[in-house]
């Protein structure tokens, strides 16, 4: 067995944990598999082949392994389960956890300096301001992610898991908006135009689905239809 399927395997138990109804859940160890095919392609962009810039893609992999594996202790330690933290949790403590956990998990199969740079990856990748380009990989490899339907489907099952209803729900879409939220992520959270390209076209389509849901809730398109049909008497 290589070295990186023996981080593939750790990984794998580390990201996932009982789930209330007494399965497994493995919600984050799917979300990292999304995120890791994002680094694929995004590694092969001519904007870094073409500059020739080395990539240790050892280490990026094992640190887009772990970087999520700070939600894992949060969710398991509340048994609330999935990729959404306790509220109270910020992204320096997921980001925290996550290092300690590679330290901890890693240390009889990965060398120390390895270990070091997995971790400084992970840090670096929250920053938006880093240089260092395997960090840049990872940050726009989550960032896809999260601004995608999947991500989206992510933040819906932790309102839900919280009993949110869908007008809840709706409201917490429509502040974000008025905030400028979404629009602050497309413009300020990626490093590599192409990534934020298709990143806005994930939003695109996420936007409609939100919307569509909008119009359900107050039943919009009913509304409509029956105002159609009395004009047309």
């Amino acid at each position: 067995m290589s070295e990186l399927e023996t981080v593939h395997q750790i990984a794998q138990k580390t990201l996932t944990f009982p789930s209330p109804s007494g399965g497994h859940d493995d919600w984050l160890w799917d979300r990292t598999l999304r995120i890791l095919q994002n680094i694929e392609h995004i590694c092969r962009l001519p904007e870094l082949a073409e500059k020739a810039i080395s990539i240790d893609r050892f280490c990026l992999v094992a640190a887009a392994y772990f970087a999520d594996s700070g939600l894992a202790h949060f969710a398991s330690n509340q048994k609330t389960g999935g990729q959404r933290p306790p509220g109270d949790v910020t992204s320096a403590d997921v980001c925290n956890v996550s290092t300690q956990t590679v330290s901890n998990v890693l240390s009889d199969a990965v060398t120390g300096s390895r270990i070091d740079k997995i971790n400084k990856i992970i840090t670096e990748s929250f920053n938006r301001f880093t240089d260092i380009t395997e960090a840049m990989v990872l940050s726009d490899g989550r960032g896809l992610e999260d601004l995608g339907a999947a991500g989206l489907l992510g933040g819906l099952r932790g309102q839900l898991i919280d009993g949110k209803s869908v007008s809840s729900m709706l409201g917490s879409w429509k502040r974000k908006i008025e905030y400028g939220y979404w629009q602050a992520r497309l413009k300020e959270s990626f490093r590599f135009s192409a990534v934020r390209q298709v990143a806005e076209g994930r939003f695109a389509a996420v936007e409609q689905f939100m919307n569509q849901l909008a119009t359900e809730n107050t039943a919009a398109d009913m509304e409509k239809q029956l105002v159609t049909m009395l004009e047309k008497k």
